[in-house]
């Protein structure tokens, strides 16, 4: 099945621990090297993921199957790079990954190609834009057109905040380049899920549906972050809106992607929100990578070997896998974030209590961690760790995940953690 033996993982975050775990269960994989890895991985080298050329020699020199973990590398062309070299690689290339790395390109996408989306505008300059959203009867949603981190989307209540987001984004300039352009789209209420596929180019599997909590504060207040929890399956989905997100969304971007000339190879994620009275799905976006922290419920509840479907659809044969299973029961992550994140922070804090944690029906993946000189664990990010359970009930395994979560400490009451996450459904 495997013609290289070893496995490189790219990124640091808690998305890669959990990939490489699942992973590492598949005996017929020797070493799995992570680049550059956190304090919780192993075999961690010390390239960055930008580093595409270098990652591309240690790959070939140690005959290693390469997965993509963060979106910056797949908008820089590792892919392409990796398939020139004939280095076997599993991601979109570069201009498939335009959808996640322009939100104007990704809206324009699907109204050419019948998806469901808000109705939007795009803008470059601040006075037209707060002239339209001061003609509008509804209030908006304001994102930077390129890549922020899960933080250039505002999402108001009202016309000052609407103003104050573009204020921040086109003129202010917070996130540089990336917001040189903005998106201003209709806010439509309703039930926010995150539908993650695999595909291989032409055909795909959907995996079970996340949801996923990204404001940094409980209730759902405060700025967007890079996603402070999530869980999985989420109850009132049905089997019948899965269809349905398969054939309105996932089949038309697939084929969408072919007429484009980009056929999108790797794990494909559909932001969605069922809007409140009809449940009709639109894309808020897309993720042209394994959502975070989505991704760790998914491979806690995981029973199929993940590796054989990603080598399934790097053959593009992925429509001759059998379904993949799942175990049935529930699965909450709870982030633990540095105080002050998703703004200013410190680091360097050494992480206390994680001895203590379950062993049983609990993992703990590493994200903002690393090992100081000392080798004792320490913060080194915003977001930290990623406390991920199993229960068989959503209200069990939120309480295994928030009773191992006050276990762990950094620093003077450095830690920060939504105390609300899946409290809808308990």
């Amino acid at each position: 099945m495997i013609d290289y033996e070893n496995l490189l993982i790219i990124g640091s975050g808690g998305r890669e621990h959990a990939l490489g775990w699942k992973i590492s269960k598949n005996q017929r994989v020797k070493k799995i090297y992570y680049a550059d890895g956190n304090g919780g991985t192993y075999e961690n080298i010390q390239i960055l993921p930008t580093d595409i050329r270098k990652l591309a020699e240690f790959a070939k020199h140690k005959k290693c199957y390469t997965i993509v973990g963060p979106e910056i590398p797949l908008s820089l062309g590792i892919v392409d790079l990796f398939d020139y070299e004939g280095i076997p690689i599993f991601g979109p290339t570069k201009d498939a990954s335009n959808l996640e790395t322009s939100k104007k390109y990704s809206k324009n996408f699907m109204i050419e190609n019948f998806i469901p989306t808000a109705e939007f505008q795009t803008f470059n300059d601040s006075s037209k834009a707060m002239d339209y959203v001061n003609k509008l009867d509804y209030n908006v949603v304001v994102k930077a057109d390129g890549l922020a981190s899960g933080k250039g989307v505002f999402v108001t209540n009202n016309k000052q905040e609407a103003f104050e987001a573009i204020d921040i984004l086109l003129n202010t300039r917070t996130f540089g380049e990336s917001s040189k352009e903005i998106i201003i789209e209709k806010r439509i209420t309703g039930e926010e899920v995150s539908i993650i596929a695999i595909s291989d180019g032409k055909s795909f599997i959907i995996l079970e549906p996340c949801k996923d909590h990204k404001r940094i504060f409980d209730n759902d207040r405060g700025p967007n972050t890079g996603g402070m929890g999530s869980y999985s399956p989420v109850p009132n989905i049905t089997s019948e809106e899965i269809n349905q997100f398969s054939k309105k969304i996932f089949e038309p971007t697939i084929n969408g992607m072919i007429k484009n000339g980009s056929p999108f190879k790797g794990f494909l994620y559909a932001g969605l929100l069922l809007e409140e009275e009809t449940r009709k799905p639109f894309v808020l976006e897309y993720n042209v990578r394994m959502g975070d922290p989505e991704c760790q419920p998914l491979m806690m509840r995981m029973e199929s070997d993940l590796l054989e479907y990603i080598i399934a659809a790097g053959n593009q044969s992925i429509d001759s896998m059998k379904p993949i299973e799942w175990k049935d029961k529930y699965s909450v992550c709870v982030v633990m974030a540095s105080k002050g994140y998703p703004g200013r922070f410190e680091i360097g804090y050494e992480i206390k209590g994680l001895e203590k944690t379950d062993k049983e029906d609990l993992t703990i993946f590493h994200a903002g961690t690393k090992l100081n000189n000392f080798n004792k664990l320490i913060t080194n990010g915003g977001r930290v760790l990623d406390v991920t359970s199993l229960g068989n009930t959503i209200k069990e395994a939120a309480i295994k995940s928030y009773n191992n979560v006050k276990k762990i400490s950094w620093g003077n009451n450095q830690e920060h953690y939504r105390k609300d996450i899946a409290n809808n459904l308990i």
